[in-house]
């Protein structure tokens, strides 16, 4: 297999010819209406650039880490890529699935079952079951492991721990992993609380900040390059990389990589409406506006004009509030993000009731990273003295993340 740094040389030189050919920036839609046939002229996923990587698939025996967002764009519309494969007459032997399993439909934090594609008949084993690492045994008669999924640069958001613990799987079995890279609609800036090294688990595996600014590709990279798998292993690691795409091109995403991020302010506001999962608060779950909005039945009415009941729905079989009506605030018509904000923590804890019924102080800390969040909230501590203190750490990363970056 060609190398790794061989091949990011020769990319690098790909990336710029065609970024000189004067391509645009990919529009965003905060309805995510951009149509596939938009997303290829401008910016192409690794998936699509079949002839750079299938040589590397060519007469070997191949497991997919796969779920809905692994598609090969088309002009009328998208291929999944498990199936773009078979037709190519690339031999897969299994899928493994990720959280909200291979279809994506599972809600979030709940089982993911083995079984059968029905649509390929293909042997699917869970990573978000009884085991969220592939088992030796799993990955026998695998010559190479093939990882496509969308992620959205969130340290809690699941994926990335399912990449770090394939990696760490094939390095085990001296099997090659080959990522095929996509954007991150969060790669534009680096920022929220550092990971500290009792809280890590499958909500962050290492001790990088909320928002770390990187490709799940460049992500595999520093994972690898850090040392970061179990017993100071390194994976046979490649990536395939993005074409015409930047930290600062605008990109919105044509899928919804999971079932309660259904548009661009969704995946814009979640690392910031993500930290109340780690609350008894609603964030939109079990309505239509999923991390576009927050409220309790406990917090105070007169404070808000806002006011929802979440109901069971696709993505949510039980959330949390369900059947109470919440008062809070409805942030779908907020203006894009370039930060992480804890202001809206803040507000809903100051406007509780019972302000000892807002943490669910285990699980916060394990979304946070950091039980520090916490205790500065309730000491009252403004967002800009706590954001502060995250300064040092921040910085301290992004040194290490420059030295990981595939694009400018």
């Amino acid at each position: 297999m060609t190398s790794l740094s061989i091949f990011k040389s020769t990319v690098f030189l790909l990336v710029f010819m065609f970024a000189a050919c004067g391509q645009s920036k990919s529009k965003t839609s905060t309805q995510n209406q951009a149509t596939a046939n938009d997303i290829t002229q401008e910016v192409m996923v690794a998936a699509n650039r079949t002839a750079v990587y299938l040589s590397i698939l060519k007469d070997k025996n191949i497991g997919v880490v796969a779920n809905q967002t692994s598609v090969v764009f088309r002009e009328d519309g998208h291929t999944h890529l498990v199936d773009s494969l078979l037709s190519l007459n690339v031999t897969i032997k299994k899928v493994f699935a990720p959280e909200h399993g291979f279809r994506g439909r599972a809600d979030a934090g709940e089982a993911v079952k083995d079984g059968i594609d029905t649509q390929t008949g293909l042997p699917i084993t869970s990573l978000y079951g009884k085991n969220r690492k592939p088992s030796q045994e799993q990955l026998d008669g695998l010559d190479i492991v093939l990882f496509d999924i969308q992620d959205v640069g969130v340290r809690f958001y699941t994926y990335i721990a399912t990449l770090q613990l394939a990696m760490e799987a094939c390095a085990e079995k001296d099997i090659p992993i080959v990522v095929l890279d996509r954007p991150n609609p969060n790669g534009h800036y680096v920022d929220g609380p550092t990971m500290e090294a009792e809280y890590t688990g499958f909500l962050g595996m290492n001790e990088i900040p909320l928002v770390y600014g990187m490709t799940i590709g460049e992500y595999a990279q520093m994972v690898n390059g850090e040392g970061w798998l179990a017993n100071g292993l390194k994976a046979d690691l490649t990536v395939i990389p993005l074409e015409n795409w930047t930290h600062e091109t605008e990109y919105s995403l044509p899928i919804r990589p999971s079932p309660n991020l259904p548009n661009d302010v969704a995946i814009n506001l979640y690392p910031s409406l993500g930290l109340f999962e780690g609350t008894n608060i609603n964030a939109g779950r079990g309505t239509e506006f999923q991390f576009q909005r927050y409220g309790a039945s406990f917090l105070d009415s007169t404070a808000y004009g806002f006011s929802y009941v979440p109901k069971p729905n696709f993505g949510s079989k039980h959330p949390k509030e369900e059947g109470k009506t919440c008062y809070g605030r409805d942030l779908s018509q907020y203006p894009k993000m370039n930060e992480v904000s804890i202001r809206w923590i803040i507000d809903a804890y100051q406007n509780a009731l019972d302000e000892s019924n807002v943490f669910n102080t285990n699980g916060f800390s394990k979304h946070a990273g950091t039980s520090a969040l916490q205790q500065q909230i309730e000491a009252r501590l403004s967002e800009q003295e706590i954001k502060a203190t995250w300064q040092t750490d921040l910085n301290r990363f992004k040194r290490t993340r420059d030295k990981y970056l595939i694009y400018p």
